[in-house]
């Protein structure tokens, strides 16, 4: 899977290696365009026109799966038709090249020790390309066969779902200062990002606080049965999330204990989303 993303991104260029298990994968970063070095000093501010664009790089991220490589070609030209014969299997394959790019993104963060690091959003991309190709092409960033997919265009349920979590009319009471947002929505983000990108111990730990603000703000939010049925499920499973966290810190999270951490999660955001359906 490789994204074309206007601009750069925090990782330097190069090849890097990701083994998780028995899994290996390969990420590949190219930059086009590169912006020349940074001065030793800053250059005094110049003239500039009204409108005037400036010309921007453009950065390659390859995700290359490394493990299980194919016989032949023709067993990759049916893995590829497979991979874009519906918008699920494309998300799929699309979700599994993210996690990848935000794990190496995340680590960069934790060894720069930077604190405002973003994830990858793949329908950001200029373009998308899945394909296939030999060891040396996909090391390279280049593919033998591949297809651009739209990551922009359809409705499958997942980019459903993601539109209605962020709608842009909530958007602009927040900005417009007709709402704030609650504390829970921020912990709830950051703790849905850890779980997608497999950080259960920080999913875990984030969701115990994002858990018992949404209990205070959101308590009595609607006069909804359904609302008032999920805020019961979720006092009555409080303590759930509290030994999940506890086990977090010890590194001993239970398969259990993730099961509980994404039913939470989702059960979190069910409620916040159903508050913004009914409030419009």
């Amino acid at each position: 899977m490789q994204f074309e993303l206007p601009g750069t991104v925090a990782l330097p260029d190069g090849r890097y290696l990701a083994r998780e298990g028995d899994r290996e994968e390969v990420l590949v970063i190219e930059t086009l365009a590169a912006p020349p070095p940074p001065r030793r000093r800053r250059r005094k501010p110049k003239d500039a026109e009204a409108g005037e664009l400036p010309s921007l790089p453009l950065t390659r991220v390859t995700a290359v799966r490394a493990h299980e490589p194919f016989e032949a070609e023709e067993d990759a030209a049916q893995w590829l038709a497979e991979a874009i014969a519906a918008e699920d299997a494309v998300d799929d394959a699309v979700a599994a090249a993210a996690r990848l790019v935000n794990r190496a993104l995340h680590a960069q963060a934790i060894a720069a020790s930077e604190a405002g690091w973003q994830e990858l959003r793949p329908e950001r991309a200029a373009r998308v390309l899945i394909g296939h190709g030999s060891g040396d092409q996909v090391a390279a960033g280049r593919f033998a066969d591949a297809r651009e997919v739209d990551l922009r265009g359809g409705a499958s349920r997942r980019r459903r779902r993601d539109e209605e979590l962020r709608p842009q009319g909530r958007l602009a009471a927040v900005l417009g200062g007709r709402e704030r947002a609650d504390a829970c929505e921020t912990l709830l983000l950051r703790a849905r990002a850890d779980l997608d990108a497999n950080r259960p111990r920080e999913a875990a730990l984030q969701l115990r606080v994002a858990l018992e603000a949404l209990l205070v703000e959101l308590d009595g939010a609607l006069t909804d049965p359904d609302h008032e049925a999920d805020m019961a499920e979720l006092k009555e499973r409080r303590k759930q999330a509290g030994d999940a966290a506890n086990a977090a810190v010890t590194d001993s999270l239970s398969i259990e204990d993730e099961r509980h951490i994404t039913e939470l999660t989702e059960l979190c955001e069910r409620i916040l989303r159903r508050r913004r359906v009914l409030r419009g």
